[in-house]
């Protein structure tokens, strides 16, 4: 276990932020789940509203360092295809 002061205090400072990392990409997949769902019952508007609704999340995501920049870029270009293709 840790004796440092400092150590003590990383210890508190990780698990606060894996609780806040876990709840943002809970988050993502959540959105991510929208998406899919309205794209497998084929409903187009609600498709395009739920991506224009995870884009902003998903790149959220990338600025606190939660997902990479290009499997979020990935993921949002295959989720893009797979609405237009409705």
């Amino acid at each position: 276990m840790a004796d440092h002061k400092s150590a003590k205090k990383r210890i508190r400072q990780t698990a606060r932020r894996t609780e806040v990392n876990t709840a943002r990409r809970s988050r993502v997949r959540t959105f991510i789940k929208k998406i899919i769902l309205a794209v497998e019952a084929g409903d187009k508007p609600a498709a395009e509203a739920a991506l224009k609704d995870a884009r902003p999340e998903m790149q959220r995501g990338v600025s606190k360092g939660v997902y990479h920049k290009n499997t979020v870029s990935r993921q949002l270009s295959r989720l893009t295809k797979k609405v237009k293709e409705i």
